[in-house]
């Protein structure tokens, strides 16, 4: 090969490397054909436990100012913030988006069960009380009832 032929294809491979995303996640917007709602449903309760159980570690710190408790606060308060997030980006990007369809009979009440997962999403994230991580549990397995097992 042409050392000119080379240069170019290493410029065009450089310039199309720049212009793809960084990062992929699973089930962008791309229709595969691959889902397993079931596995994202328990993804999701996996996510609320977590939140419960940040929650929980949270109040076991509450009023302790050493550092090490300090620091511990803020890596749950963390863990909760990204676990609550990535229960909503499942929520819309995954359900909403691709699996709750308008052509659906019930088409309204999985609207409302998918918003109120979202909602309490939010609300566990606003919140430390181990309440809102609860009501966040309920809500995902209201919608559980959308996608059973194999």
């Amino acid at each position: 090969m042409k050392t000119t032929t080379k240069l170019l294809l290493t410029l065009k491979l450089f310039t199309l490397a720049l212009l793809l995303p960084n990062s992929a996640t699973a089930h962008c917007q791309v229709p595969c054909g691959i889902f397993d709602d079931h596995a994202r449903v328990h993804a999701m309760l996996e996510d609320a436990v977590t939140v419960a159980k940040a929650c929980k570690l949270m109040a076991e710190l509450e009023g302790k100012t050493d550092a090490q408790s300090v620091q511990q606060f803020i890596r749950w308060t963390n863990e909760k913030e990204t676990h609550a997030q990535k229960i909503i980006k499942t929520t819309s990007d995954y359900f909403l988006a691709q699996r709750v369809k308008t052509s659906m009979e019930d088409y309204n009440d999985r609207l409302l069960a998918h918003h109120a997962v979202m909602i309490a999403a939010m609300k566990a994230k606003q919140n430390a009380d181990v309440k809102f991580a609860e009501a966040l549990t309920k809500a995902i397995e209201a919608t559980g009832v959308y996608y059973p097992g194999h």
